[in-house]
């Protein structure tokens, strides 16, 4: 059973195809042949474990190897396309945007870019960056979407709260107004309860000031 799942993994691998990495230049297994070849992996698992004998356990485990590999490597690929051309949209803008292992994407867009200082209304100049993620939103509707407020430390717990949350709903609203589906959105104030930089540093204090738009993976495709 140990080696044919090796098998599965590896002839998943190999099928679905490898990619160059832009930062490094080296060959890698792209995002959609992992997730094709961990969706082999898992239903080679499942389909062998719930076999009668040992020649009907082999033909199920080569079945669901053969389903899950299809069911895996569809959500890797729609997430590595969809993060592909949201790069391509925000190259420049000042939003990060990244890759978490769960498979979600993440942008992080800086505070200093996206908000007047304690405020709560988009800055004018940054409705054009999120014209373009929405833009790829509603080409990738299968997503659900988490928008997070972030503060520093600075100031009261429950004003920060509340600055967070006011974020988390302008981005929110702004991307339903161009079309993304409310009710896939979910809009979250945390305060400063979530840093990613040193509050004792002005420097550490501006990352912190931000606003996270992670972009979940969805079951199927």
């Amino acid at each position: 059973m140990r080696s044919m799942m090796m098998t599965a993994l590896a002839a998943t691998i190999a099928v679905t195809g490898c990619t160059t990495n832009p930062y490094t230049g080296q060959s890698q297994a792209s995002k959609a042949a992992w997730g094709a070849a961990i969706g082999a992996v898992s239903g080679a698992a499942i389909g062998a474990a719930t076999g009668d004998n040992k020649k009907d356990r082999r033909e199920r485990a080569l079945r669901g190897a053969a389903i899950g590999g299809v069911v895996g490597g569809g959500v890797g690929a729609y997430m590595d396309v969809q993060e592909k051309k949201l790069r391509e949209k925000l190259q420049g803008s000042g939003v990060g945007v990244s890759k978490n292992a769960d498979g979600s994407i993440s942008l992080v867009m800086p505070g200093n870019i996206t908000f007047p200082t304690g405020k709560s209304d988009i800055r004018g100049d940054f409705f054009d960056t999120l014209n373009s993620v929405a833009l790829v939103l509603k080409e990738y509707n299968k997503t659900t979407i988490t928008v997070s407020g972030h503060t520093d430390s600075v100031g009261k717990d429950d004003l920060n709260m509340r600055l967070s949350q006011d974020r988390a709903n302008s981005v929110a609203q702004y991307l339903s107004s161009q079309g993304v589906v409310s009710s896939r959105i979910n809009a979250v104030g945390m305060g400063k309860s979530q840093p990613i930089a040193d509050n004792n540093t002005e420097n550490g204090r501006a990352q912190n000031r931000r606003v996270e738009i992670v972009i979940n993976a969805p079951e199927s495709v």
